[in-house]
Parts: structure tokens; C-alpha cells; sequence
């Protein structure tokens, strides 16, 4: 039975890497008449509507203790603001291929994190399956023909990036303690919420000059789903993960999301696919299959509220 849970918790995990993946594409429709910044609030905003709706929906809101406020502020300034805010403009100022690269550190960001904090361990088979799926990585971006650049015009993009990684690996890791007293729903919907109020302030002049009734449905439709589906439902899902598998093994999955990227631009955009990026992805699989515990059973969960459910 704990086989069976450890395999649907991946598979759930599998689906979020899957809506990340064909995220990339979705969001450039949008970005062709809405500029990145009012793009970015719009999809925040509508992420905080619906993840305060799935709270009431599910019942699961629970007053924040006083002691829980300080680690929330700290994983939404500290982790998901700043991977919003890094994560733009680093994406401007180096190329595609470093971009890759570097949104792929998210083990290596939370297996330090673990590390240094003492949190969870990362095992050998853990750090094999990490390099294992960066390489597959490479693979992928290689064969996709994006260019790797080591230029100094692009250090400082991917500075900003790995800034951006750190940041998501911060709010991955410490989202686990808040779990065992919230519900999934409530912890995504908070920090989404502090998020997008100081978003919001800094995009209200770029707001301000948009024409709305010249936005096509298309960039409405783009931005629906990159706030509910890829930001909401993703973040709902990912900070489940984390509670039921750990933030380590958790984090691999966030490495599909570039197999899932070339299938769909092969598909919809008429990419190349070939036999590098076949490898890259049997590489990146190799290395989540390798990483899984011998008894890949579930770890302990945290303590959890009387009378709640996720």
C-alpha cells in the first residue's frame, strides 16, 4: 500500500512538471500584446482569487498561529517573491540555454538547503540521481540548439536566475513545517497573496498604460492558465508533494518540466526533437528512478491538525 501511495504521489508530481513544461509556450501568446511585468501581475492576482476560493472550498482555512507568521513571511519575501522577481529579469539578461540550466538547479538549490539546516538528509543514491538529472538536462538543452554562453553579458541574467532558484528552493523546503498545521491550499494561498500585494505596488504604472480593450482572448486565455493552472494548481500540488515525499525528492520532478517543454514545442510549435533529447529525457528518468529510496516508502508526514484535511 505505502508503494502504491509513494507511486501516485509521483505521478501527481509528474503532472505538475507537465503543466510547468507547456507553460514556457502558453506564456509566450500572452506575452506578444501584454509586456512582462502587467503579464506577471495579472497571473498573480488571479492565482490569489482562486487559491483563497479552493480554501473556502475545501474548508480547510485555519486561523495563523502567531508563532507561524514569521516563517510565512519568510518563505513568501525570501522564497516566492523573490523567484518571481529574479526569475523575469534574469530570463532578459542571459540566453535560453543558460536560462535552462540554471531554472534546473532547484535539487541542487534545496539538497543545500537540507544540508546546511540539518533538515532532511541527501543520500548518496539522492546526490547521483540530482547530477544525474542535470545532466539530462544539458542533454536536452543541447539538443535543442539554445546557446550555452559563458559571456560576461550573461553572468549577471544567470545570477539572477540561480538568485531565483534559491528562492524557490527556500519556500520549498520550509513550506514542509507549516504542514502539519495548514492545509496545502491555505500555505499556497498566503504566500501567493503576500506575493502578489507587493507585485501588484511595483506593476501599477505598467497597468495603468495597458489599453485593455485591445487585449486579444487569446492573451486573456494565456494568462488563465498561467495563473490558475501553472502557478495555483501547480504551487497547490508541488506543496503536497513536499509534505508527502519531502522536499529533496520532490524537487527532482521540477526537471521534467524541460522533457515535457520540447514534446510540446515539437507538437505546437513544430521544434526539433531528436535523439539527444530522447536521451536527456531517459537520463532524467534514469536519475528520479535512482533516487528513490530501495523501500520507496512514504516518509513520515508532519503532525497534522485534528479534524483537516489537505
Amino acid at each position: 500500500m505505502r508503494d502504491r501511495s509513494v507511486f501516485f504521489v509521483e505521478m501527481v508530481l509528474f503532472f505538475v512538471a507537465f503543466m510547468w513544461g507547456i507553460h514556457p509556450a502558453i506564456v509566450k501568446i500572452g506575452l506578444v500584446t501584454l509586456p512582462p511585468v502587467p503579464y506577471n501581475a495579472l497571473r498573480l492576482l488571479l492565482a490569489t482569487a482562486v487559491a483563497w476560493g479552493a480554501v473556502w472550498a475545501s474548508g480547510t482555512y485555519r486561523p495563523v498561529a502567531r508563532e507561524d507568521v514569521r516563517l510565512l513571511v519568510q518563505i513568501s519575501l525570501a522564497g516566492f517573491f523573490v523567484f518571481q522577481l529574479f526569475f523575469a529579469a534574469g530570463v532578459e539578461k542571459t540566453t535560453a540555454g543558460n536560462a535552462s540550466l540554471v531554472v534546473c538547479m532547484l535539487p541542487v538549490s534545496v539538497a543545500v538547503i537540507n544540508r546546511v539546516c540539518g533538515l532532511e538528509p541527501i543520500t548518496g543514491r539522492m546526490a547521483a540521481g540530482i547530477a544525474a538529472s542535470l545532466a539530462g538536462v544539458v542533454l536536452i538543452v543541447l539538443g535543442s540548439g539554445k546557446e550555452i554562453s559563458v559571456a560576461s553579458e550573461h553572468w549577471k541574467g544567470a545570477l539572477l536566475l540561480l538568485g531565483a532558484q534559491a528562492g524557490y528552493g527556500y519556500y520549498t523546503v520550509f513550506s514542509r513545517r507549516l504542514l502539519g498545521r495548514y492545509s496545502a491550499y491555505q500555505v499556497t494561498a498566503v504566500v501567493v497573496t503576500i506575493s502578489t500585494a507587493l507585485f501588484a505596488v511595483m506593476a501599477l504604472p505598467d497597468l495603468a498604460a495597458i489599453s485593455w480593450g485591445g487585449v486579444p482572448v487569446a492573451a486573456w486565455l494565456s494568462v488563465a492558465y498561467s495563473g490558475v493552472f501553472a502557478m495555483c494548481v501547480g504551487n497547490f500540488l508541488w506543496v503536497w508533494g513536499v509534505g508527502r515525499i519531502g522536499s529533496a525528492r520532490t524537487s527532482l520532478f521540477n526537471n521534467f518540466a524541460p522533457v515535457f517543454a520540447v514534446v510540446s514545442g515539437y507538437y505546437l510549435l513544430g521544434e526539433a526533437f531528436g535523439l539527444m533529447q530522447m536521451a536527456g529525457a531517459a537520463v532524467i528518468f534514469w536519475g528520479l528512478y535512482y533516487a528513490r529510496p530501495k523501500q520507496a516508502g512514504l516518509p513520515a508526514a508532519p503532525a497534522r491538525a485534528a479534524g483537516r484535511e489537505d
